[in-house]
């Protein structure tokens, strides 16, 4: 009974939902274009935990869970935000796109207990190709306007 009794009183206490009002002026596509297929992909496989503005499944309104949701989403913005990419050092921009290709082609993003539940997130050979071939491009992009020394921590 006591269980049930706690159950039932944790679910007052909700932490505050991942939901942005529209496109933050930091997002990564006002300072690099994203092509509609990259778009795509970003949005199915990546932005509910990198990006200001999270679908939550049904299951996000049960207590427990949403706690953890909250802190998982809480740390995937933490090491990637692609809301908030145009605000990032361009030393960090760049490190953080080299991050992207190296856990992508591991299969380590989408993470595989995302993957349990969104089916539609887990990435093709043709999206990681895609996905690749954008950041590498991106990158290029950035080495063709900033000094190399300027983009790597110096050891």
């Amino acid at each position: 009974m006591v269980l049930l009794i706690a159950f039932v009183v944790i679910q007052f206490f909700r932490p505050t939902k991942n939901k942005a009002e529209g496109m933050s002026k930091n997002d990564i596509s006002t300072l690099y274009p994203v092509p509609e297929d990259v778009q795509n992909i970003l949005k199915t496989s990546c932005y509910d935990c990198h990006s200001n503005n999270t679908v939550y499944p049904w299951y996000a309104e049960v207590q427990p869970v949403a706690w953890w949701l909250n802190s998982h989403i809480q740390d995937g913005k933490k090491d990637l935000n692609f809301s908030e990419f145009a605000s990032y050092r361009i030393r960090r921009q760049y490190k953080k796109l080299e991050e992207v290709n190296e856990l992508v082609k591991k299969d380590e993003m989408p993470l595989d207990s995302y993957l349990w539940i969104h089916k539609n997130a887990k990435l093709s050979e043709q999206q990681k190709l895609t996905l690749a071939n954008w950041v590498n491009a991106v990158r290029d992009s950035i080495k063709a306007h900033y000094p190399a020394d300027s983009l790597v921590r110096k050891k």
